[in-house]
């Protein structure tokens, strides 16, 4: 990860431009007790940064899509949301009681070479997660280009698949310095820019339609409200301590959770009530946003402003897939993979392409496939959540920063108890989810009929209970199998500290 010198909590726009930028080479480098500062509060910025896009305008349209009206879509998302975000929060407390990025203080939990199997779901759903985002770009593209009665077809996307994805590798490749140039940039102009298209498209909300929209069952509300949280908060959750991890280890423990979740909740909650005001005023502008969020949105702009909004969408999109790259990368190298970062980022950003050619080429719509990726990997990442909050919560002593690279260490190498609860709780939560987006995970659900749920047409099979249960069982699990392993973990006297042949085990 980034040394002293690349500290996102307090780089300045002058000392970014003074400094030229280059490859970035830092691994999985350790940050000391000395090159930690700041205070919780400047925790707010990078995260509501990471959230505000027009993207997510688009799930008051997702949330109607589980059945619901908008009373219940916006209580089923500010739920979802902010419980998600709060998980990150309590993530992120092991950041400051640690010196390393989220997949490697996840060592403690799971031991050094145990925690390759988490650190493998996390690059799934960090290359999922870029792959979705360029396929949106790409889609956007096409659409606003139709609009314009400048094509939009096969070739369109084809150029503007190449162009983002090529933006998105390169700066992926780079590292950091590029990257927060332009996030920097992005973050600015994406947040004034949608709130300058709230004011121009106000007037297509519809009260009496939006009221109109008949309610669901809990059933139904459950759905939205797991699928909200996979899609903010739990997809963030295997890097919440990435930034807090820079701030001093006295810094307090409220404030860490209290400045992550309220910058990563505001700008979502928000953009969901007024996506869901223009969803619930126009079914058909609903249903475009399921296939073509981006694009959809931009059809109801004057024209005047098109490009430019179409333009600030498609780069928001791709900073956050630059991130998603860049953490890919560095989850390769935590899951044991022996070459350099920007290698690790350019074989991620291969397969992001191939896999956006698939969406927006052959994949028949866009929330089907985003729905079933969600949902799916979500499952594992809850039991990996569950597992790291419930070893967080039985320490009482800041993370020894050498046996985290040491598989002899404290943490041991391969303990059993961990991954074991992680698979069984996936298993479980596998059994209780059901995925129609694509049909080789048609198995999901199967324990849905023995249960009673109704099986996988019945009343519970789209309510994602299984990304729940998954969190909570790990989560319980841990707490009563993994107090007598971290009391004798942390009774052991402070190791030395970690030499270069330990920082990539």
């Amino acid at each position: 990860m980034m040394t002293h010198s690349h500290d996102p909590l307090r780089i300045t726009h002058d000392r970014a431009a003074a400094r030229p930028i280059q490859l970035e080479t830092h691994g999985l480098d350790v940050i000391g007790d000395a090159d930690r500062r700041g205070t919780p509060r400047m925790l707010f910025w990078p995260w509501f940064g990471a959230n505000v896009s027009v993207l997510g305008l688009g799930y008051g349209a997702f949330a109607f899509g589980f059945g619901i009206s908008f009373w219940q879509a916006l209580l089923a998302g500010t739920v979802g949301i902010v419980v998600s975000f709060l998980l990150c929060g309590f993530v992120s407390v092991a950041g400051k009681r640690g010196s390393a990025p989220t997949m490697v203080l996840s060592r403690a939990a799971y031991g050094v070479r145990g925690n390759r199997l988490p650190s493998v779901v996390s690059w799934m759903l960090t290359v999922g997660w870029e792959t979705a985002l360029i396929s949106l770009a790409t889609l956007a593209t096409a659409t606003v280009f139709t609009s314009l009665g400048w094509g939009g077809g096969a070739e369109t996307k084809a150029v503007a698949l190449m162009v983002v994805a090529a933006l998105t590798v390169v700066a992926g490749v780079m590292g950091f310095d590029l990257i927060m140039r332009l996030q920097t940039a992005i973050t600015v102009i994406a947040g004034v820019l949608t709130l300058v298209y709230v004011g121009l498209v106000a007037h297509h909300v519809h009260w009496e339609a939006v009221k109109a929209v008949p309610g669901g069952s809990a059933q139904q509300m459950m759905g939205a409200l797991v699928f909200m949280m996979a899609g903010f908060g739990l997809g963030w959750i295997n890097a919440a301590a990435d930034y807090s991890r820079y701030l001093p280890r006295d810094s307090s423990s409220l404030g860490v959770i209290g400045w992550t979740a309220f910058g990563g909740s505001l700008a979502p909650v928000l953009l969901l009530v007024f996506g869901a005001l223009l969803a619930g005023s126009s079914p058909r502008l609903s249903r475009a946003i399921a296939d073509d969020p981006i694009g959809a949105l931009t059809t109801i702009l004057p024209t005047w402003f098109l490009v430019p909004f179409a333009v600030v969408a498609v780069l928001s999109l791709v900073g956050g897939a630059v991130l998603d790259i860049y953490s890919s990368g560095l989850a390769l190298l935590s899951a044991g993979l022996r070459v350099p970062r920007y290698l690790a980022a350019l074989w991620d950003g291969c397969l992001m392409i191939a896999g956006s050619v698939y969406i927006v080429f052959f994949a028949g719509g866009f929330l089907g496939q985003f729905m079933g990726f969600l949902t799916t990997l979500g499952v594992p990442i809850a039991a990996w959540s569950g597992v790291m909050l419930g070893d967080l919560a039985l320490r009482r002593r800041n993370y020894d920063d050498g046996d985290l690279y040491r598989p002899h260490g404290r943490y041991g190498d391969i303990p059993l108890v961990p991954p074991l609860l992680t698979l069984a709780a996936t298993a479980v939560g596998w059994g209780l989810v059901t995925n129609t987006a694509a049909h080789w995970l048609g198995w999901q659900g199967y324990l849905l009929q023995p249960l009673g749920l109704g099986g996988r047409s019945g009343a519970w099979a789209y309510a994602n209970l299984g990304v729940v249960v998954a969190l909570v069982l790990s989560f319980l699990g841990t707490l009563l199998l993994g107090r007598r392993r971290v009391r004798a973990q942390e009774a052991l006297a402070p190791s030395p500290a970690p030499g270069e042949e330990f920082l990539n085990a």
